[in-house]
């Protein structure tokens, strides 16, 4: 059971502090040049980029989409001010560091208004900055794209939008008469691509399979001009760091404004931060793997079920499939809305049932989770400095430089009932798959099958549920980062108990902390 520090745990150790340093230094060198200033309109969180020193420019108001917040949009915010635009970011109701909930429900007209009504207050902020009649432009992601149409609809004088990934729920013919960019990633469901498609073919004049990537259709003198860009190699969330898509939007904003002359630069100050941030968490599971190692010994004799062994998995097969094909049947029929945040409470439900029947499934055979003579002490301890290192090395620079991950005071209530449900269902996964012969297999088969009872979810309830559709990507990014996490822990411990409660809250508080809060 007792791990030796080697010189590889040693050089390990090095490297992930050098690779987190470089890729700190690298995100913190992506703020040089400009002046960041933050204040708030109404509950709303506002930032306001700008380069340091320069004459005031034309005001972009750059919204992030649902489940997101403004520091998500940070990169379009840094290479807009570097190009001698402000960008304002801010956080919508319900989400990020906004207070105020988000009322109404998918699809319903009050949501919409609720949006609006922010969108239209950060308006009216940025319109009364120095030089605010330069012209406005909005720049909306996924959810916001479709707010920015509507409110540009509404309200004259917004001279250009850039909608990122949005899903527009205004009928092409009523779509706004704004030069309007469209920026899709490569591999986002062609759904959504496809209204981008027939929204630029509605203003040439033709059939939505002849429109051309980076073509521009219709005029910018009259207001008409429609342009499709497909970012390569992108999802939902990465065509928001996609050089492509920046470059994509800063040309757009820079022809409506006729400011070319930062556009023709090799550079035109894109920001880059997406190599520094998978800089900075390769250094962290670098650094976590040695660090593992220094963990108190909680069981001499390793715990756990282990019922997917080297030597047959005749007795895993049902533990493991039944849960994840019954949970999303149990639960189809059965009301989401016990908590007042969106999406996250069918999660939170999911965990939890998925959870119970494997623990019901694990008594049947005799393998109920137990402390098996583990030392309290030891397990708590455990338990404080992993969450300790994954606050420090995860929580907050994701927090800082990608998008709200720690928990404010109001969501905290929201954390407590969501780690109730996750906390089942990591208990339960973590106790089957581990064991003194368990094979590495049965972990990540476990979390695909997690994955896929997720998506036969959303098939049975597609119109609550399609927003999960978009973010199984990052739940798998998470299973692959807190599951790596996992192995090492349990390696040290011997008790799976570690990582379950520590996966089990990273999830919760990512969950509470991404949804938004409804009122």
């Amino acid at each position: 059971m007792a791990s030796r520090w080697h010189l590889a745990h040693a050089v390990a150790a090095v490297a992930g502090l050098a690779l987190m340093l470089a890729g700190l230094a690298g995100l913190i060198d992506a703020r040089g040049g400009l002046d960041i200033d933050s204040t708030r309109v109404g509950s709303a969180p506002v930032t306001l980029f700008q380069a340091k020193c320069a004459a005031p420019g034309p005001v972009v108001v750059v919204a992030h989409g649902f489940a997101g917040s403004r520091q998500l949009m940070h990169p379009f915010a840094a290479t807009l001010a570097r190009n001698g635009y402000r960008a304002v970011v801010f956080d919508f109701p319900g989400h990020g560091r906004n207070t105020a909930p988000l009322g109404g429900e998918i699809g319903e007209p009050e949501r919409a208004d609720a949006l609006l009504a922010s969108l239209s207050d950060v308006v009216d902020y940025a319109r009364d900055l120095p030089g605010g009649d330069d012209g406005l432009a909005l720049l909306g992601h996924s959810m916001a794209g479709d707010i920015a149409t509507r409110y540009a609809s509404a309200h004259p004088g917004v001279d250009a939008i850039v909608a990122v990934s949005p899903y527009l729920s205004l009928p092409l013919d009523q779509l706004p008469l704004v030069n309007l960019l469209f920026v899709y990633g490569e591999w986002e469901p062609g759904i959504i691509q496809d209204q981008g498609r027939e929204a630029v073919a509605a203003v040439a004049g033709i059939d939505p399979e002849r429109v051309d990537a980076d073509v521009t259709y219709g005029s910018m003198d009259d207001g008409s001009a429609r342009r499709l860009v497909i970012a390569d190699a992108v999802e939902h969330i990465g065509v928001l760091y996609s050089a492509a898509s920046l470059r994509a939007g800063l040309d757009w904003l820079d022809a409506v404004f006729g400011r070319a002359g930062a556009a023709d630069a090799a550079d035109a100050g894109i920001d880059h931060r997406g190599p520094w941030l998978g800089l900075y968490y390769l250094g962290v599971l670098l650094l976590a793997w040695p660090l593992a190692l220094k963990l108190p010994i909680v069981s001499a004799a390793r715990q756990g079920a282990g019922m997917a062994t080297d030597w047959g998995w005749r007795r895993f097969w049902p533990i493991a499939v039944l849960p994840a094909v019954l949970t999303p049947v149990l639960l189809w029929p059965m009301p989401t809305d016990f908590l007042a945040i969106a999406i996250g409470d069918y999660i939170a439900l999911h965990f939890g049932l998925y959870g119970l029947l494997t623990l019901a499934l694990l008594w049947r055979a005799g393998a109920l989770p137990r402390l098996g003579g583990a030392s309290v002490a030891a397990l708590l301890g455990a338990i404080a400095l992993v969450a300790l290192f994954e606050m420090l090395a995860l929580s907050l620079p994701t927090d800082l430089f990608v998008s709200s991950y720690l928990p404010a005071p109001h969501r905290l209530g929201t954390v407590a009932a969501l780690f109730a449900g996750t906390l089942i269902w990591f208990t339960a996964d973590e106790w089957l798959t581990r064991g003194p012969h368990a094979a590495q297999l049965g972990y990540a088969f476990t979390k695909l099958l997690f994955l896929v009872s997720l998506m036969l979810a959303v098939a049975l309830n597609l119109n609550e549920l399609f927003f999960l559709v978009i973010i199984i990507p990052a739940i798998l990014m998470l299973f692959v980062v807190y599951g790596l996490f996992s192995g090492w822990i349990y390696r040290r411990t011997g008790q799976p108990l570690v990582a379950a409660v520590t996966n089990a809250f990273a999830f919760a508080s990512a969950i509470a902390v991404s949804f938004p809060l409804l009122g």
